[in-house]
């Protein structure tokens, strides 16, 4: 089944996300059900999502990330306005981060926060191979602002 893009390419919370996603060793994008997604050999965000549900139940966030969390970080994450339980990841453990809550910008996101979420979710997903790729890297969550 084709699924329809469910994003657009000039959305500036999109080229900001791209600029971050891209910069972990390895990481490529790949359209996955008309959403982009970021994966150096698994799939470790996906941009946009929503709640499960029927259609009148269902939340849709177009300005989100998918991700999976740090354990020691999960509770606080769950609790923050920000985030929701996603359709389909959410069982596995992924959160959905609404960059856009309350009207947010995408130049008013704090970028290095949402570094330090990417950075837990690629870790948790890469290979030993890549997680020490990452560690003798410069990234760093300043970079982002």
């Amino acid at each position: 089944m084709i699924h329809p893009r469910m994003f657009d390419d000039g959305d500036p919370y999109l080229a900001r996300v791209r600029h971050l996603c891209l910069a972990f060793p390895q990481a490529q994008e790949k359209e996955s059900h008309g959403r982009p997604t970021f994966r150096a050999t698994k799939v470790f965000t996906v941009y946009g999502g929503g709640t499960k549900g029927n259609a009148r139940e269902r939340i849709m966030y177009d300005h989100s990330l998918l991700l999976l969390p740090d354990d020691a970080e999960r509770l606080a994450l769950e609790q923050d306005p920000r985030s929701f339980v996603p359709a389909y990841y959410g069982p596995a453990g992924w959160i959905g981060w609404d960059l856009a809550h309350d009207g947010t910008a995408a130049e008013e996101v704090d970028w290095p926060e949402v570094f330090e979420l990417v950075e837990a979710s690629y870790r948790a997903l890469a290979t030993p191979t890549l997680r020490r790729l990452l560690d003798e890297s410069d990234l760093t969550p300043e970079a982002f602002r």
